[in-house]
């Protein structure tokens, strides 16, 4: 989420939301973008104004980097935006022109469309139907998306049959369940957006993977209130991997050592405890996240940064918000049962109940993380008003800790 100004000084586009798309093998492939009060208000820049300065303004307004971290963006356009050709001050190789239901094709509307793919960009037609009034188009399209919940079996099944062997992407939008992937897979679709991921498949594994054994016992031995620095130390020097990482890090540019970091202990002494259980946090969930869709821990760390800037603004009792966070995606990461996670580890009565049950104190705070992921405004106001926050201040950490999370995995 981005608090982005209209730049001619009208209305403040507070929320930008992502939902990750991804390959039948579960590679990421981009993210659909969700915007509070729409996307047009981002392309409101006068002609005259140039056109250089309105693609490195319009650019850095929308922080593609950030919110679709390097990879397609699906924008849904207005009218207006195709006319005017304002989604052209974007990069080619980064945007896809997503085109709804209500845009009705015409002639003007074609030339649009065609101008665009001239341009390099993709093109997506969403919420496609059988029947659907912009089939004479479809020759310009390069994916057709069809929503899963509000859209009968019977003519997902025709959409799939009619253009499954075109040179087309077939996207199942809204998918929420391994079920609803697996029929789609079977349909013959390409593509999937929905948060099915995020849970495990199955709950067949009920032990963690050996390879694995070492990050979860490291999280354990930095969550004691009592630092034992020779446990810790002897942990990362186990996994060759996680010992230069650490060494990695140290002698980064962004931490700013002078001289070269060689040793373990010496990292251990430079880092001292906060940043030591911080680092270990990141560390350890990169590596337990090892095989799985990159969304994932992206959106953990989102959740803990998020918890940690606002850590002093909503009641959390004894828990800690970033390590929650870190931890509330690890079942997915992980294809394991929560509970098999937390085993061991030394959690608050509070924020086991969140992360095992959804419940608890913590369910607030959790109930505006999920609808700022969901782009679920309504539900954000709902939450806002519910803990005592501002939409300002909601929308402001909530884009910080989206550019965090993505700048912190260059350094980790």
């Amino acid at each position: 989420m981005a608090d982005l100004s209209n730049v001619d000084g009208g209305e403040t586009v507070r929320y930008a939301a992502r939902q990750p798309i991804l390959a039948a093998d579960e590679t990421l492939i981009g993210y659909k973008l969700l915007f509070r009060t729409g996307v047009a208000n981002h392309f409101a820049w006068k002609e005259s104004e140039g056109a250089d300065r309105s693609a490195i303004e319009i650019s850095s307004l929308l922080g593609l980097s950030v919110l679709a971290d390097n990879r397609m963006a699906f924008i849904g356009c207005t009218r207006e935006v195709l006319l005017e050709r304002q989604l052209t001050f974007l990069p080619t190789d980064k945007v896809v022109a997503s085109i709804g239901p209500a845009l009705l094709p015409d002639p003007a509307i074609e030339v649009a469309c065609r101008r665009l793919k001239s341009a390099g960009y993709k093109i997506s037609f969403e919420h496609f139907s059988a029947n659907d009034p912009r089939e004479p188009l479809i020759g310009l399209a390069d994916f057709l998306d069809v929503d899963l919940q509000h859209t009968p079996w019977e003519d997902v099944l025709r959409v799939a049959g009619a253009y499954g062997n075109q040179n087309l992407g077939l996207l199942a939008e809204n998918v929420e369940t391994w079920e609803d992937f697996e029929a789609a897979q079977r349909a013959g679709f390409h593509y999937f957006q929905g948060y099915f991921f995020r849970k495990p498949e199955t709950m067949r594994t009920q032990s963690v993977p050996s390879s694995r054994i070492l990050y979860l016992r490291l999280l354990q031995a930095i969550s004691r209130t009592d630092l034992d620095w020779d446990e810790v130390e002897e942990l990362i020097k186990k996994d060759a991997a996680l010992y230069y990482r650490l060494l990695r890090y140290l002698n980064s540019a962004a931490f700013g050592i002078r001289g070269e970091v060689r040793s373990v202990n010496q990292a251990l002494v430079l880092l001292g405890d906060n940043e030591l259980r911080r680092w270990c946090r990141l560390a350890g969930a990169f590596e337990l996240s090892s095989g799985r869709p990159s969304d994932l821990i992206l959106s953990a760390l989102v959740r803990a940064r998020f918890g940690e800037l606002l850590q002093d603004t909503v009641e959390h009792g004894a828990s800690d918000l970033f390590l929650v966070g870190v931890l509330s995606l690890m079942d997915a990461v992980l294809q394991i049962p929560m509970r098999v996670v937390l085993d061991g580890l030394p959690l608050d009565s509070d924020s086991t109940a969140m992360l095992l049950d959804n419940t608890g104190p913590l369910l607030p705070f959790y109930r505006l993380v999920w609808a700022l992921e969901r782009g679920a405004w309504g539900a954000v106001v709902r939450a806002c008003d519910q803990l005592g926050l501002s939409e300002e201040l909601v929308a402001e950490r909530f884009s910080s800790a989206m550019g965090w999370a993505q700048a912190v995995t260059a350094e980790i």
